[in-house]
C-alpha cells in the first residue's frame, strides 16, 4: 500500500470514528474547517495554498499530507508547490526542513499515483 493510499485510508477511518461519537463541538469545528475552504474572496486554489504554508511552519504532517492531496486534486503543478515550501521554510525557519523532505516524499507518491 502507497504511503498516499495509506494515509487516506486511516483519515477515512478515524474521521469516521470520530464522527460516530457524535460530539457537537467537534462536528461544528470540522464544518467551519470545511467552510473555510470553500470559494469566496479567494479561491480555493490559493486557500489550500496557504494552508499548506501554514501546516508546514505549524509542523503538522497530516495536515501537510492533507492540503498536498487537495492541491494536487487541484491541478497545483510541482513548481507551485516548491514555492510554497519555500515561503514556508523562509517563515517558519531550518525546524520546517524535515517536514518540507516528508512533504516532497509525498508529493512525489501523489504525482507517480496519478502517472
Amino acid at each position: 500500500m502507497s504511503i498516499v493510499e495509506e494515509f487516506k485510508n486511516y483519515r477515512a477511518r478515524m474521521n469516521e470514528r470520530i464522527l460516530r461519537h457524535d460530539n457537537k463541538v467537534i462536528k461544528r469545528f470540522w464544518s467551519l474547517d470545511h467552510q473555510a475552504y470553500q470559494e469566496g474572496a479567494l479561491d480555493v486554489k490559493t486557500k489550500e495554498l496557504l494552508g499548506l504554508v501554514a501546516s508546514l511552519v505549524l509542523r503538522c504532517d497530516d495536515c501537510v499530507r492533507y492540503h498536498l492531496g487537495q492541491c494536487h486534486a487541484l491541478g497545483v503543478s510541482t513548481d507551485e508547490i516548491f514555492e510554497v515550501f519555500a515561503i514556508a521554510n523562509l517563515v517558519g525557519g531550518s525546524i520546517c526542513i524535515p517536514h518540507t523532505r516528508r512533504a516532497v516524499e509525498y508529493w512525489d507518491a501523489l504525482c507517480q499515483q496519478q502517472a
